[in-house]
């Protein structure tokens, strides 16, 4: 990372927009945005909103306030349910005449898809601006800070260690820096009554928190209807319902239906199965790696089963790799015309390829690699054609092109596998050192993220190490 990359991360810990402390220098568990705000189960009532009588706002071990179960809960109960008009959203083509409205539509346009959630964190930033929101008890409930990447101080984003991370957090931050800008040119020339921020300023560390607030907090749900009779995908804020904390084994789900009497989008929250008292409310926030749920949610799972990491096909690293792993005469920089266009096919040769692979996750090995490495290690054209992609793909199919070429497939993995741990600076058992000293809450997050990053490599490493030895064996 560069050194202006770095203090331009840096300086979004500085800035205090909004009365907001939008800093990562937070307690393990934040406080909200007001010392005492209003009762937001009582909120969500009092609008026609349903709340289960045995739910009750507490706080948790790992992750801070959250859904708790005060008595048993069967399976099936209806948890949480929200009227149509509570869920804030925000699909920037409202035909609403407002100015205000109108200048976040034309803000909003600035806004790469890709960062969906500064979209809708507009519309959070000017609900908590203006005087007397309708969403104000819901957003005086929100964290002060986030614990994402983007408010670690330089050193801790340093301390992660993973570059496809880095360039992440430093694009986001560039973004945010860059945005801050469009917003003061775009309003800085409207009537008070005009502004989407009742005239307060709005800077980067202001955008951080709200992106921040909506990525960690909002759900796709289905919106109005299309023409086709399908329904919109639409990013919405739940109140309440978002402080169910993740489990890839959770015990409730959301459920999205049509009421016939009044036509309202009702969502709901409902017992995926028995929740004992004291139980926390938990729902599944998606199979994601660990970049994401770091980058987006700010806390790092131990052991992801769907996290993975990330590496380039590159020729000359594959060459690299295959000798160091014994292979006699690997022809990745040099593949014959027949290898080639099995490659293209794979997308991993020619103008538009995508050369970004990963290990790790479900695959182990991510199908377009197993198949580029068995076919380029292999010099037989026509056992290689016998296969089809879908094969050729697959883990699972042992040795489809022999085992010889097998094990030179699986050894040239391994070997990756000890590039990308020499890429870290530190190795894991120094890094569990320093997780038992006396360190900040983004330091210990950078320490937890880097050590997920390592072990999966070398869980990897392991997996495919057996299976070579195995057919070895044969």
């Amino acid at each position: 990372m560069s050194s202006k990359m770095m203090l331009m991360a840096n300086s979004l810990t500085h800035v205090r927009p909004l009365t907001c402390a939008a800093t990562a220098a937070a307690a393990v568990y934040p406080s909200r945005l007001v010392a005492q705000p209003p009762d937001l189960i009582k909120w969500v009532k009092t609008e026609g909103g349903f709340v289960h009588k045995s739910i009750k706002i507490a706080q948790g071990d790992s992750f801070g306030l959250g859904l708790v179960a005060s008595e048993d809960i069967p399976k099936g109960s209806d948890l949480i349910a929200l009227p149509q008009h509570i869920p804030l959203k925000f699909d920037g083509s409202s035909s609403e005449s407002e100015n205000s409205h109108s200048a976040l539509i034309k803000l909003a346009q600035h806004v790469p898809e890709e960062l969906w959630a500064m979209k809708l964190g507009l519309k959070l930033l000017q609900e908590r601006a203006r005087k007397g929101s309708f969403w104000w008890p819901y957003i005086s409930n929100l964290p002060e800070t986030y614990s994402v990447p983007i408010f670690f101080p330089g050193e801790d984003i340093k301390n992660l260690q993973y570059a496809p991370l880095l360039y992440q957090v430093n694009k986001r931050c560039r973004f945010l820096l860059e945005f801050e800008k469009i917003l003061k040119h775009e309003l800085e020339n409207l009537k008070p009554d005009d502004h989407s921020f009742s005239g307060q300023d709005v800077d980067s560390s202001a955008l951080g928190w709200a992106m921040s607030a909506v990525s960690s907090r909002a759900f796709r749900l289905y919106g109005g209807k299309c023409p086709d009779g399908t329904r919109s995908n639409v990013p919405m804020m739940l109140p309440l319902i978002d402080m169910c904390n993740h489990s890839f084994d959770p015990n409730a789900e959301i459920v999205q239906e049509e009421a016939n009497t009044n036509r309202n989008m009702l969502v709901k929250v409902v017992a995926g199965r028995e929740i004992k008292q004291n139980d926390p409310l938990l729902l599944n926030y998606g199979c994601l790696s660990s970049d994401l749920f770091l980058l987006d949610y700010g806390f790092v799972i131990p052991s992801n089963p769907y996290d993975c990491i990330e590496l380039k096909y590159d020729a000359a690293l594959l060459d690299a790799a295959s000798m160091a792993a014994g292979v006699s005469s690997p022809n990745f920089s040099s593949p014959s015309p027949w290898q080639q266009q099995i490659l293209s096919h794979l997308n991993l040769d020619g103008p538009n390829s995508d050369l970004k692979v990963t290990l790790g996750g479900g695959e182990l090995v991510e199908g377009r690699l197993l198949a580029a490495l068995r076919v380029v290690l292999s010099n037989d054209e026509e056992a290689v054609k016998q296969h089809d992609l879908e094969t050729l793909k697959s883990l699972t199919v042992e040795a489809p092109l022999g085992i010889s070429t097998e094990v030179s497939a699986l050894r040239t993995v391994v070997a990756l596998c000890v590039i990308a741990l020499g890429h870290f600076p530190t190795k894991i058992m120094e890094d569990e050192s320093l997780l038992k000293q006396n360190v900040s809450p983004t330091t210990e997050l950078a320490l937890q993220f880097r050590i997920q990053k390592k072990s999966l490599i070398v869980d990897v490493m392991r997996d495919l190490s057996k299976r070579v030895k195995l057919l070895l064996a044969k």
